[in-house]
């Protein structure tokens, strides 16, 4: 046994891997950021946004101030006011809306509780990363405007669960508006029957 084997080895490996680099594309283990930017899975997630219907922000936004995600949130990260007047929602029941819907970034710890916890299907979680900010404080609170994104954009981060929540939220407003049906009256001949002594 040559003695050092596992060291020539073990060099061989990094030189066949630092050649290889320079020829296969797939063995490149890092790239020129910020030119270069790897794709984002699905599942990524990063800090909250609210989601919103339609072109108007303020009418379609989905959340209606209930406040659960400020309660549940680990960090207390999120403040809220409800408003005092209502606004319709995605199934034309009035509803409350946040007049202040603030979040501070620099608390956050992106744990999603707030997503898991919404009935609403209000606040998501986004995939920007690039919010470094020279003040600490002001800068990285972010307001309701700030955190405000169309559905459009809900489903080009996350297409796969975009989908499902629209169909569930289809779905809700599709047995809402159902008129409720009657229960079905029992047969002629078996109310005759039951009628008739024996």
């Amino acid at each position: 046994m040559i003695l050092g084997g596992g060291i020539l080895k073990g060099m061989a490996v990094t030189a066949r891997n630092f050649v290889g680099s320079y020829f296969v594309k797939e063995r490149m283990v890092t790239i020129q950021y910020p030119e270069e930017r790897a794709p984002l899975p699905e599942n990524y997630r990063n800090f909250p946004f609210l989601v919103h219907d339609g072109e108007d922000q303020h009418a379609g936004l989905r959340c209606v101030a209930c406040q659960i995600c400020e309660k549940e949130c680990p960090p207390q990260c999120i403040y809220i006011v409800k408003s005092k007047d209502k606004k319709p929602d995605y199934i034309g029941k009035p509803q409350f809306y946040p007049a202040i819907f603030d979040i501070d970034i620099s608390v956050c710890m992106s744990c999603q509780i707030c997503v898991e916890v919404c009935p609403f299907e209000a606040i998501k979680m986004d995939k920007v990363f690039e919010l470094s900010q020279q003040e600490r404080f002001d800068a990285l609170l972010m307001k309701k405007d700030e955190l405000a994104k169309s559905n459009t954009y809900y489903h080009q981060i996350h297409p796969t669960e975009a989908a499902s929540v629209d169909a569930k939220l289809a779905e809700a407003a599709a047995a809402k508006k159902k008129p409720a049906t009657p229960p079905a009256a029992p047969p002629a001949a078996a109310a005759g029957a039951a009628s008739t002594p024996a």
